[in-house]
């Protein structure tokens, strides 16, 4: 009885440790094709470079991945879902409305300016993955502002839909500010537009 227990857990266990293996190799491929685009550029990294900066063969390369290109997609999907990871974290905390948007609105302009001429970024922010996540993110702020209306803390003048639109434009101008200083500025003058107009 004892040996078929033991037989049974054998596969789990052994599936799990090959599951974690595998995802921790494609971690680190993901890692080694942005740190090389960094370092050398775009154009001039390869899958050799790549597999060697893992510490992979080639041909365990290819069963991850096809070439460079489906490579830093894979990372700009990870990066996507991290950031979008935070924005969720911040519209869940407890608190008011306002401050709640406040600090979201802060999280992604951050975010923005730390992509700020990213050649990875600028090659791959087009995709599914980052449409996807624009209009959750358009949804978190939506749901912030009608909320912040409601309890008369932000403006109900606008529609909840023409703000969303109004902040994230706004905010893009954070990839091209030239310090955190100044995009906590961009921030505050965002949120000043976002409040009650003075009667």
């Amino acid at each position: 009885m004892r040996c078929r227990v033991y037989a049974s857990a054998v596969p789990k266990l052994w599936n799990d440790t090959i599951e974690s293996h595998r995802r921790e190799v494609r971690e680190a491929i993901l890692d080694a094709a942005a740190t090389l685009v960094t370092e050398h550029g775009l154009a001039s990294v390869t899958m050799s470079q790549v597999a060697e900066r893992t510490g992979i063969g080639r041909a365990t390369l290819y069963k991850y991945f096809s070439d460079v290109r489906a490579i830093l997609v894979a990372w700009h999907e990870r990066q996507v879902a991290s950031h979008l990871a935070q924005l969720v974290a911040v519209h869940e905390q407890a608190g008011a409305s306002a401050h709640r948007l406040e600090l979201m609105l802060g999280t992604y302009a951050r975010i923005s300016h730390e992509e700020h001429g990213s050649e990875i970024v600028a090659l791959l922010h087009r995709g599914e993955h980052v449409t996807q996540a624009y209009q959750q993110l358009s949804n978190l702020l939506r749901n912030l502002l009608a909320e912040g209306a409601k309890s008369g803390q932000l403006r109900d003048d606008v529609s909840p839909d023409e703000l969303v639109i109004f902040c994230l434009h706004a905010l893009s101008a954070a990839s091209s500010l030239p310090s955190m200083a100044a995009v906590r500025r961009l921030v505050s003058v965002t949120m000043s537009g976002l409040r009650p107009p003075k009667r």
